[in-house]
């Protein structure tokens, strides 16, 4: 079984900043994209940032320049630093990961159970 916990949520008032962190845990043989997915109240979840194994990273456009997305492979940890929020920021923050639990086993796509970010205005 593979294991996604998020922490680092919270409450945060217009233009603050937070770190949220994502640990891998489980049958982890070997983890290629991680990624931060947000839903916001009466939308659609989207994606925020995914980084590669290999580093390469990806952004929604309305966070580019905000969020940094970044891993440490060796700790099985993701992370992700919100800086300059705003209230259009506010929403449930999900980690996502595709994963190897074995070598014979296929990839497989896993989610966290959420983190809350609240921007106040």
């Amino acid at each position: 079984q593979v294991q996604l916990v998020e922490s680092g949520g919270g409450l945060v008032q217009a233009g603050g900043s937070l770190r949220l962190s994502c640990v891998a845990s489980g049958s982890l043989f070997s983890i290629n994209v991680m990624g931060w997915y947000r839903q916001a109240p009466g939308k659609q979840r989207e994606l925020v940032a995914s980084v590669t194994s290999g580093g390469s990273t990806n952004y929604l456009d309305s966070v580019k320049g905000r969020f940094t997305i970044s891993r440490d492979n060796a700790e099985k940890v993701v992370y992700l630093q919100m800086n300059s929020l705003s209230p259009e920021d506010t929403a449930v923050y999900f980690c996502n990961a595709d994963v190897k639990t074995a070598v014979w086993a296929p990839m497989r796509n896993y989610w966290g159970k959420g983190t809350l970010v609240t921007v106040s205005s």
